[in-house]
């Protein structure tokens, strides 16, 4: 991405709901100048009380202590790991994901077993295929819920058997919940694993579903030892997050109704244009999503997908994000909420045709 993505005339890699703008933002509490007198000091070391409490909110059992800000998601899960593994530790990994969930354990030097989710399971993981990945040895189960790239939401009932399953093999989840809001199909906000388990890590971010990836913010939700653990450990890497970051962050979960309805409105019609294309286009196929702005999909060509988004760019500017860069050869990844989603789609179809 950091090479292809600068240079995309239709940026499909994109997995942002449109940024919201600081006014834009600050016009929903009626005041553009507050922020205007904040000292651009170091902030609060783990974060505000404002923004803890209001983070607090988006989950059924937690209190503060519980709670720690972190420099965006990828900045909490880096955290997590380097807070709970050593090496030789075996983690299992359910896959596709983001790639920091097995390279970063690899990089600790821990056992990493990828649990790759089946196309004909709609991406959702099953117990009884955890039961045979999981062993004896096994200390972390990475989850990414709503999931990146396919769009699969893990049912709360679900959830729960593998929270179950989980304790009976007394091993921790670490579940990156950063698309947590933006569901498609019943309530938005999927239940938080760190909820429904003792040893369950929710990871979230301001990035997808508030619709702020530059202010770089996330945080991490567990329980108070591990979370202790992690404000060591961020003492050597991150003191504080910025204070104006924190202080937009509280403001946007204060006033996330709004923000809220805008998305689903941007989502739902990313969504309709998306399946529209799939009805028409019979060279691809793809498990609709039920959640998050990403859908995975299988091209009907015999091709790299490496091979087939550079050459889909050059010839048309549309970037897409190569399945092979997610260990998954012969799909290519697309954000539905993209900007000009519609042309962009057209473009790639008349790309397979040719």
């Amino acid at each position: 991405m950091n090479r292809y993505e600068a240079g995309a005339l239709y940026d499909l890699t994109t997995t942002c709901i449109k940024p919201l703008t600081i006014n834009e933002l600050l016009y929903s509490i009626g005041d553009l100048h507050d922020y205007k007198e904040i000292p651009l000091n170091y902030g609060d070391i783990t974060g505000s009380e404002r923004l803890k409490t209001n983070i607090q909110s988006l989950y059924s059992n937690q209190n503060l202590n519980n709670i720690t800000v972190t420099h965006g998601a990828i900045g909490a899960n880096q955290l997590v790991f380097y807070s709970l593994l050593e090496a030789g530790d075996e983690v299992v990994c359910v896959v596709p994901t983001y790639q920091q969930h097995y390279s970063i354990p690899e990089s600790i030097g821990a056992n990493v077993k990828l649990y790759f989710l089946k196309e004909e399971n709609n991406w959702l993981p099953t117990i009884e295929d955890l039961e045979e990945v999981i062993t004896t040895k096994t200390k972390l189960l990475c989850l990414n819920n709503p999931n990146n790239p396919t769009g699969s939401v893990i049912p709360n009932w679900l959830l729960e058997d593998i929270a179950e399953l989980a304790k009976q093999k007394n091993i921790w989840i670490l579940s990156d919940e950063v698309y947590r809001g933006l569901n498609m199909i019943g309530n938005p906000y999927s239940i938080s694993i760190a909820d429904i388990y003792e040893k369950g890590i929710s990871v979230g971010s301001m990035s997808k579903t508030y619709s702020l990836p530059g202010l770089r913010l996330g945080w991490v939700c567990a329980r108070e030892d591990l979370i202790n653990e992690i404000n060591h450990q961020r003492q050597y890497n991150t003191i504080s997050v910025g204070i104006l970051d924190d202080y937009f962050a509280s403001v946007a979960l204060e006033n996330r109704g709004w923000i809220q309805e805008r998305n689903f409105n941007i989502l739902q019609a990313g969504m309709n244009s998306f399946t529209d294309w799939l009805t028409k286009e019979d060279l691809v196929e793809c498990v609709i999503p039920n959640g998050g702005t990403t859908a995975l999909v299988k091209y009907k060509k015999d091709m790299p997908s490496r091979e087939l988004c550079r050459r889909l760019q050059n010839r048309t500017g549309v970037a897409l994000l190569p399945g092979e860069t997610m260990e998954m050869e012969g799909y290519v990844r697309i954000g539905f909420c993209a900007i000009a989603l519609k042309a962009a789609l057209e473009m790639f179809s008349e790309f397979l045709h040719q």
